[in-house]
């Protein structure tokens, strides 16, 4: 086997050369059964001008950029998965083609899981993944593989301190205020039902597309607004 070391080091960079803006790698035992332990985290943000005018109303070009980043992950993570396999390890990429949520909006293996594990970020009391480079204007995906690689730091309790302000925001009352760490249950932080009731009337009423995307609570957070703010990062 390859060193391993220089594993990560050229999975990183592959990842990255693919369009992935946060990497990182997660401890995955105890969550996860087999053999394949460690996974990969990867993250796109959304372009600025399209999280800016969602601080108003949905958009159509939201929906878009929702897609699109999403087959953009799926490409990553597939490239991802080929090069440990080519490096002599199992590996499996949770593109959205194999991953599919219930009715409950649950999967086997959240994104989220996997992104604080590799310390990424947080979950915050809007119930999404707070980053500090991008807030939470991101799009998730990853990977799972066999291969021993050193772990990132995982993240295991929230950084949001006092701040309401998606608690505020919210037009549902969805959300709870509650922080996380990594013993808070989904239920403790949103009201789900409420929540996905009000993202289908936005998205409606503002676009005429009849599906559950909003995104005011992520436009709003202060760590969104600090990456809208921020003059170095790509628009």
């Amino acid at each position: 086997m390859p060193d391993i070391l220089q594993i990560k080091e050229d999975l990183f960079r592959l990842l990255a050369d693919k369009g992935a803006k946060l990497i990182g790698v997660a401890d995955l035992s105890g969550i996860v059964k087999g053999e394949m332990t460690t996974g990969i985290s990867v993250a796109l943000p959304l372009p600025k001008n399209i999280v800016k005018d969602l601080q108003t109303m949905p958009t159509k070009e939201y929906y878009d950029a929702y897609y699109t980043l999403n087959a953009q992950l799926d490409e990553i993570v597939t490239c991802g998965a080929v090069f440990l396999e080519k490096s002599g390890y199992m590996a499996y990429a949770n593109t959205t083609k194999v991953v599919k949520q219930d009715e409950d909006w649950r999967t086997p293996l959240p994104h989220k899981t996997v992104a604080t594990r590799a310390g990424l970020g947080w979950i915050g009391k809007n119930c999404l993944l707070v980053t500090k480079e991008y807030g939470c204007t991101i799009r998730l995906s990853s990977l799972i593989t066999n291969a021993p690689m050193p772990f990132d730091t995982p993240i295991n309790e929230s950084h949001c301190g006092g701040c309401t302000v998606c608690v505020k925001s919210c037009p549902a009352k969805a959300l709870t205020g509650v922080l996380w760490n990594t013993h808070t249950d989904r239920e403790s932080l949103f009201r789900k039902e409420i929540c996905k009731k009000m993202q289908i009337q936005r998205m409606k009423q503002a676009t005429g597309i009849e599906t559950d995307l909003c995104g005011l609570c992520f436009a709003v957070c202060p760590y969104t607004q600090k990456y809208l703010r921020a003059e170095s990062q790509c628009s």
